[in-house]
């Protein structure tokens, strides 16, 4: 038997529970159950032709070595141009750095502000991601409440109430995972206006839901505030968007200040993003966008199917899912806790979901249902979860 002595901060490393309710979910199907998975949070649909095929040229032209650590400079001025045309802002090619996915962009902003005696604060319910790469680094996480009667959007009051001096970076995500829900622009507003009294505290923005919102909702990017540019982080990528979870691609917009820091933090950790991947991601920002707009309308019209059906449920209820592709639903008329509620739904109706505990302690009482699958798999699955209620 071997005698490891692992480092103490593996201990305060937590996990994306996402995954280890797929894990379930699949074993339970090779043995036979027939199970409808609404749990993990990656849309069901295929990456377009064109992505595929400019992936597959790539390698065919012999793009087989290492790019520069922050991506080829084409793909971070396509980056560039797509946020130009979405949001009407400016982007210095020089400040998009591309990592493989979303989360080194979150790693490596909290392990640049984060350490004992620091302070993050981090959206509750959210992204599972922040709160353990927060307690790894050493510092303290700091919920930020997001709450039903809200709509799940963060409160600029609140949050400005909670900045001390050990307060060195912020994270908020809109739309939002679990809960769907979209901060308004006038209390975003009202945070940029605050946070001119703390200059010190950076900020984080997970914008990777950017291109998914519902209701004629507009989204409202951190990039548009100049007053911020100087110590904002902003998100975003092309896993949800254009259907390429399995490509790991994703990039960040960093301020000047930061971008030598986390240029060395790529070498550190993975060198460079794939070559291929990255001309799949060019051909993505700058082919056709007809398949993204395709994804979204189905994606809305899931949306309304599964928030009405959530609601005819007994002991639950659900309020409007404003973006991104998920639905958090209150089950605390059932009687069950969110734990309780997830493995029944699992175990004897064949439906995978994620308890809202998952995504933090403010996640009691709710259930993270993903509509990233067919609205016929989504009927069905209210309907095996009607029979158990």
């Amino acid at each position: 038997m071997s005698d490891l002595q692992f480092a103490q901060s593996l201990s305060r490393l937590g996990t994306e529970s996402a995954f280890v309710v797929l894990a379930r979910a699949q074993a339970l199907a090779a043995q036979g159950q027939d199970i409808i998975n609404l749990g993990i949070g990656q849309p069901d649909f295929r990456t377009p032709d064109h992505i595929v095929e400019a992936g597959i040229k790539a390698l065919r032209d012999g793009h087989h070595g290492y790019t520069p650590a922050n991506g080829i400079p084409a793909l971070r001025e396509a980056v560039a141009g797509d946020l130009n045309r979405r949001h009407g802002v400016e982007v210095n090619p020089d400040n998009v750095v591309v990592v493989p996915g979303g989360k080194p962009t979150m790693f490596f902003a909290v392990m640049m502000f984060g350490e004992p005696g620091a302070e993050i604060m981090y959206p509750n319910p959210g992204f599972p991601i922040y709160e353990s790469v927060i307690k790894y680094s050493g510092a303290t996480p700091v919920p930020i409440a997001l709450r039903e009667e809200n709509g799940f959007a963060f409160s600029a009051e609140e949050v400005l109430g909670q900045i001390t001096p050990r307060t060195r970076l912020i994270i908020i995500n809109s739309p939002a995972n679990p809960t769907g829900g979209v901060t308004p622009k006038e209390e975003i507003d009202k945070l940029v206006e605050g946070l001119m009294d703390h200059p010190q505290v950076a900020l984080m923005s997970d914008e990777i839901y950017s291109n998914m919102l519902y209701g004629g909702r507009d989204h409202v990017s951190l990039l548009q505030y100049p007053e911020i540019r100087d110590r904002l982080i902003m998100l975003d990528g092309w896993s949800k968007t254009y259907a390429m979870t399995g490509w790991r691609l994703g990039y960040a917009v960093w301020p000047d200040a930061c971008v030598d820091h986390v240029t060395r933090l790529c070498i550190n950790d993975h060198s460079c993003v794939n070559a291929a991947t990255q001309y799949a991601g060019l051909a993505a920002l700058t082919g056709p966008q007809e398949a993204v707009h395709d994804m979204v309308a189905q994606f809305d019209e899931r949306r309304k199917v599964i928030v009405e059906a959530l609601n005819s449920l007994p002991g639950v209820s659900c309020t409007d899912a404003a973006g991104a592709f998920y639905a958090f639903p209150n089950i605390t008329g059932t009687g069950m806790t969110s734990m309780q509620a997830q493995n029944r739904f699992l175990d004897e109706a064949g439906v995978a979901t994620v308890s809202g505990t998952s995504f933090g302690a403010m996640g009691e009482g709710y259930v993270r249902f993903s509509y990233a699958n067919s609205t016929e798999n989504i009927v069905a699955a209210i309907d095996r979860i009607r029979g158990i209620l």
